[in-house]
């Protein structure tokens, strides 16, 4: 029986190939496009997971909720965690701190920059990463001890055999060798450590800076492994209290505060942290839950076409094996059998489709993973093998999309059908289901079309809002650290760069363009009860003039006044010699400036009103310094379009600067750049030059955003063309059913456009129709998406008229062929039809 199910399957499909093929086509597309987002979904999900014992491991993120400030999730914690935390909870088996950073080693003549993590020996007790060579009880034996992974070691050494080797890190003064002691197998992408070289953490490294022992150095991240059966919400509920009793309270200007009221602790399981709301500091790119949930929807819709078009195909050519269902009954086959049949014949189809579409991801897959970054591996076996999903999706899509079609088909009355010119008769209602179904997919291929707008339209609008600042001409370099303070050589190569042709300003700062760290100060307005929370660049003279941002009130910071410049102890300053300079620095005063949204937000009712005025700062945190706003300049927006336009104190504090910004005009810009690198290379010839252009930098701000664009541009494209293979197949079937009222028609006296309209029009009104259901539903999803945006453009309603047209306008082109084709029919053929 299943034989016979089976050869007339096939010869049904053999029958009418060109049904066969849109059929099968369009359904690979839909599987495709789902198992695509399947894998990477997983991928996603997937991050850490792979560690021994990860259910275990959590790491301690801190969420700041500082008032005047929106709330900060960062993955970094503070620096007595790794000394305080263990002790207050039995429950946590190991603790161990991580700091990243960077070094820099000389490699072919040339400086590069390399990734190094700080970690304490109990790092690889709590993380059992796979060593190449050595083994995690030798490894960092002492504060000499590092350890490479095996790219690294390849790079460096050609080999990854080096246990023994030394390899020399650092610039000037600290330069030194450093003994090889492992090698490690290189991390999976998805993970959310980032690993190079592994240095031995030493606490006494940051001796030399008074406070950065406290609660307030989040430079470093902790992690713990609880020990098992340990309930980790049980810790969370009790990390408030712990902080209480840790956090001892301090007293600025007078007033005690504890870090304890605007900071809360939390063990995020290890698996958690990749998709969590924690992405300040992470060391890699985080992903979106929101996204991801976004691109599911998208593919189980884009598959859902696919089987609507697989329901509406197979319904519009039922009539042709009307008869043959007839003949089967008379015969006594039973409709659970044809049932059966028809199911079978779907599966086979399904089964086709299957293999086309497992083709496509193969042949995807590599071409997707090297654009997002990701190690997507098509596996079929294994804990993330596809076997299982592909099977369970090839059995959902073939028995679904089957099983109405069987139940339609199945239940033909025989004495109706056999009737003459029966065969091709329309049962009722099945029309209205195909109409409607081709209403959805329309409405699918809209809403995609609308999204897909509207974000490559905010995109483009964040790229080229006004930011406040002159974009153009401006060139940022990083890790200009050895540039800070009073440094002659900083001066000196000013000078040079000043030199280069087109070059007309140079500054510095300790915050770059699109930051995502802050720095956050206590700012107390004139008799206000309640201190305030603004963000603090550290500039020189001639940033601001630099970044061409405009003045409003006032004046800009300069040399020629004493009160204008920070007063810093030196980095060999104890704690009393600290403590001396910032009393000389509140007995003398300071000058800042503020941009407007800071001089509104402290309560001044215009930019004028607020120069002169004295406001307390709170500097290094418990030194509130009497502060005179000396100047107001206008709000510029250095993060992000989705980042609120930030309140900002500039104080002049080269001390702090460690990045140096120059503007050039009417030059070419690859001459610039290339003289601002001979200029670094003579001064800071061990130190990598890390120049960029603004544009580039607000480039990779949003090329997540552009990448999220172009998928849906993708399966916007897709759903398009799925709608359109099944519109194509179903003009086809009701031309060719439609042929002897057809050839009536011209008879009458109906000429070729009269016909080609009437056909037209019966498959554009359910593509009208489908703009009133993706109007609202788009409109609603991309408001949602845009208010994430500070910045963002207006929801009117030119792309949703765009969309609409569009669709109408593919949709026409689509059956205008068989309309035309059909219209010039002669009559007398059309009459002999049946």
């Amino acid at each position: 029986m299943w034989r016979n199910y089976l050869t007339v399957g096939f010869r049904a499909l053999a029958k009418n190939k060109a049904y066969a093929f849109i059929n099968i086509v369009g359904l690979a597309l839909g599987i495709a496009a789902c198992l695509m987002i399947l894998l990477y979904v997983r991928y996603e999900s997937s991050y850490d997971q792979w560690l021994p014992d990860s259910e275990r491991i959590y790491q301690v993120q801190a969420t700041w909720h500082e008032p005047g400030q929106p709330v900060t999730r960062s993955q970094n914690s503070p620096f007595p965690v790794r000394d305080r935390l263990k002790g207050g909870f039995p429950q946590i088996e190991a603790l161990t701190v991580m700091s990243n950073g960077q070094t820099v080693t000389m490699r072919d003549g040339q400086a590069i920059f390399l990734d190094v993590a700080s970690v304490d020996p109990s790092f690889f007790e709590i993380f059992q990463l796979p060593f190449a060579h050595g083994d995690a009880a030798s490894a960092l034996r002492d504060t000499n001890s590092i350890v490479l992974t095996e790219t690294e070691a390849v790079k460096a050494f050609g080999t990854t055999d080096v246990v023994g080797q030394t390899m020399s890190l650092g610039a000037g003064e600290g330069k030194r060798d450093h003994l090889i002691t492992g090698v490690l197998r290189d991390l999976p992408k998805n993970s959310s450590l980032r690993l190079a070289i592994v240095y031995h953490y030493n606490p006494s490294d940051y001796d030399w800076l008074p406070g950065a022992k406290g609660w307030g150095n989040m430079n470093q991240q902790h992690y713990v492994k609880l020990r098992a059966g340990a309930d980790a919400a049980a810790i969370n509920a009790a990390l408030p209290a712990w902080e209480k009793r840790t956090i001892a309270p301090q007293i600025i200007d007078g007033k005690p505060s504890s870090q304890a009221d605007i900071m809360d602790l939390e063990l995020v399981p290890i698996g958690d942290v990749h998709l969590g709301p924690a992405q300040s500091n992470a060391l890699r790119p985080g992903g979106d839950p929101r996204a991801l949930a976004t691109f599911t929807i998208v593919a189980l819709l884009t598959l859902g076409m696919a089987v609507m078009n697989f329901i509406n195909l197979s319904t519009a050519r039922a009539t042709q094996r009307a008869r043959e269902v007839a003949l089967r009954k008379v015969l006594g086959a039973r409709r659970g059998q044809l049932i059966t049949q028809l199911i079978g014949e779907s599966l086979v189809l399904t089964a086709f489709a299957m293999l086309l579409a497992l083709t496509m991801v193969e042949l995807a897959v590599p071409w997707v993973g090297a654009w997002i970054g990701a190690d997507l591996e098509m596996a079929y076996l294994g804990r993330d093998g596809m076997l299982v999903p592909a099977l369970v999706l090839f059995a959902s899509v073939g028995i679904l999309g089957g099983l109405y079609p069987a139940l339609y088909l199945s239940r033909f009355q025989p004495a109706a059908v056999l009737r003459a010119n029966k065969s091709s008769a329309e049962t009722p209602g099945s029309g209205r289901l195909r109409t409607a179904l081709v209403l959805l997919q329309f409405a699918i291929a809209i809403g995609l079309i609308i999204c897909t707008s509207v974000i490559y339209s905010q995109t483009r609008y964040v790229e080229t809002i006004d930011p406040g600042y002159r974009r153009d001409g401006l060139i940022q370099i990083d890790s200009a650290w050895r540039f800070a303070g009073d440094s002659s050589r900083y001066e000196v190569a000013r000078r040079e760069m000043l030199a280069i042709p087109g070059v007309v300003a140079a500054g510095r700062t300790n915050l770059g363009l699109a930051a995502t760290n802050k720095n956050i100060l206590a700012v107390r307005a004139p008799g206000a009860p309640e201190d305030l929370s603004i963000g603090y660049y550290g500039i020189d003279t001639d940033f601001l003039r630099t970044m061409d941002v405009p003045l409003l009130a006032g004046r800009f910071l300069g040399d020629q006044y004493a009160n204008d410049r920070m007063l810093r102890p030196g980095y060999d300053a104890d704690e009393a010699g600290y403590a001396a300079v910032m009393a000389q620095l509140a007995a003398r005063g300071l000058n800042v400036v503020v941009n407007r949204t800071a001089a509104a937000l402290i309560g001044f009712q215009s930019p004028a009103a607020a120069v002169g005025q004295t406001i307390k700062v709170g500097i290094d945190g418990d030194n509130m310094i009497p502060s005179t706003i000396v100047g107001v300049v206008e709000d510029t927006r250095i993060r992000t379009a989705r980042d609120a336009i930030e309140p900002l104190v500039y104080g002049y504090d080269p001390d702090r600067t460690d990045q140096v910004m120059v503007r050039y005009a009417a030059a070419k810009p690859g001459e610039v750049m290339a003289g601002l690198n001979a200029v670094w290379r003579r001064f800071e010839p061990e130190i990598p030059f890390q120049g960029r252009f603004a544009e580039d930098i607000v480039a990779e701000v949003y090329e997540a955003d552009r990448a999220r664009g172009a998928l849906f541009a993708a399966f916007s494209a897709l759903a398009v063309v799925i709608a359109c293979l099944g519109l194509y197949s179903l003009a086809s079937f009701a031309t060719e059913r439609r042929t002897k009222e057809i050839g009536i028609r011209k008879v009458l006296g109906a000429k070729v456009r009269d016909i080609v309209r009437l056909l037209a029009w019966q498959f554009s009104k359910p593509v009208v129709l489908a703009n009133l259901i993706a109007w609202p539903l788009a409109w609603w999803a991309m408001r949602d998406w845009l208010n994430g945006f500070d910045a963002r453009i207006d929801l009117g309603p030119t792309p949703f008229l765009a969309a609409g047209v569009l669709a109408l306008a593919i949709a026409i082109g689509t059956v205008a062929g068989h309309a035309f084709r059909a219209a010039r029919l002669n009559p007398i053929q059309a009459l002999r039809y049946e």
